[in-house]
């Protein structure tokens, strides 16, 4: 499969910039400003390509696509902790035993 790599270049919006440097505007100085925008100008690009991958992965793939897409999602893009994985392993760091038990109880009640 050959494509022709100029047409899939990605091309960051014009808008989108002017929203981060606005939005970075706001922070103390013209460094943080630059490491604001850049930062999500990464982020962009690179949400860009994993949204390309995956699309590509959907239509060429004889297997189930979908479920290496899902994948591909999930281990690049990970979701953070569930703040209820973070009480639970903070209550384990505590190593309070048997007196955390009301405690550890009722977190593990709660969905994530």
């Amino acid at each position: 499969m050959t494509q022709d790599l100029d047409t899939k270049r990605i091309i960051l919006p014009f808008e989108l910039v002017q929203h981060w440097f606005e939005e970075g505007n706001k922070l103390e100085t013209p460094t943080e400003t630059q490491q604001y925008i850049a930062a999500h100008a990464v982020q962009w690009g690179a949400d860009q390509e994993l949204e390309a991958c995956c699309e590509l992965l959907s239509k060429e793939l004889v297997c189930d696509g979908n479920q290496v897409v899902a994948d591909l999602i999930s281990a690049r893009r990970p979701k953070p902790p569930s703040l209820k994985y973070q009480a639970l392993k903070q209550l384990e760091d505590l190593e309070i035993g048997s007196e955390g038990d009301i405690i550890r109880s009722a977190l593990e009640q709660l969905d994530d």
